[in-house]
């Protein structure tokens, strides 16, 4: 039990790394807390230094979600590894949401999600990643893409598990259900902009609609997209 409380700490201070912050600032030099909605995500790091600095926070970001998995499989033996696998990963997602090294400010937890879920089972990737990309290029909005990465997640390995799957394990739906959760919490802003018709969209589609919607007279609202 001691050492799923240090792998969840570690999962913690891992995820809490701010990514999106250290690589604005190499590439641009500018803190991205003050740019867009101020989140340490990908999206914001792409607005506030460019799609490569994007890219790679995006890159990190899960692999802090992945890293914490695999960091509470290998210290944490026997009965206890599912469990401590399942809290590392949420551990790892509040930690870059409420980073400690940021005041406990941090981003929305899509990209640890997907790697920690990727670190659980490898072959996620290949259904999450699809989806998302579907979802951000088709819709256009972040904080959707975010949203449903923990739906995809929870779908899926609740999936593995009814149909009893090798390696699938109850605790891994609880994973599923509390990122999805951690996710909706961070989003409250975005998710309010949603339901108003006021969230800035971030592809091509949803700047369309935006221009259409415009044009047509009814107007656009502001306030930050999710970063």
């Amino acid at each position: 039990m001691l050492m799923v409380l240090v792998a969840m700490l570690a999962a913690y201070l891992i995820g809490s790394t701010p990514m999106g912050f250290i690589f604005v600032k190499v590439f641009s030099g500018r803190d991205i807390r003050q740019v867009g909605s101020g989140r340490t995500g990908g999206t914001n790091a792409m607005r506030a230094a460019g799609y490569g600095a994007g890219l790679l926070t995006a890159l990190f970001d899960a692999l802090k979600g992945a890293t914490g998995v695999w960091l509470a499989k290998a210290i944490v033996p026997g009965d206890w590894q599912v469990w401590a696998m399942t809290l590392a990963g949420l551990c790892a997602i509040l930690g870059h949401n409420y980073s400690i090294y940021l005041k406990f400010n941090g981003g929305a937890g899509g990209g640890p999600c997907v790697g920690a879920a990727i670190a659980i089972w490898p072959w996620s990737a290949a259904i999450i990643i699809p989806i998302g990309a579907v979802v951000f290029f088709g819709i256009g909005y972040a904080s959707m893409t975010t949203l449903s990465v923990g739906v995809t997640v929870t779908a899926l390995f609740t999936y593995r598990y009814i149909t009893h799957r090798p390696g699938a394990e109850a605790e891994f739906i609880f994973y599923g259900i509390g990122s999805t959760i951690l996710l909706v919490w961070a989003l409250r802003p975005n998710i309010k902009r949603l339901l108003r018709g006021e969230e800035p969209g971030v592809s091509w589609r949803a700047k369309r609609m935006k221009q259409a919607q415009a044009a047509s007279g009814s107007g656009e609202g502001g306030g930050n997209g999710e970063g």
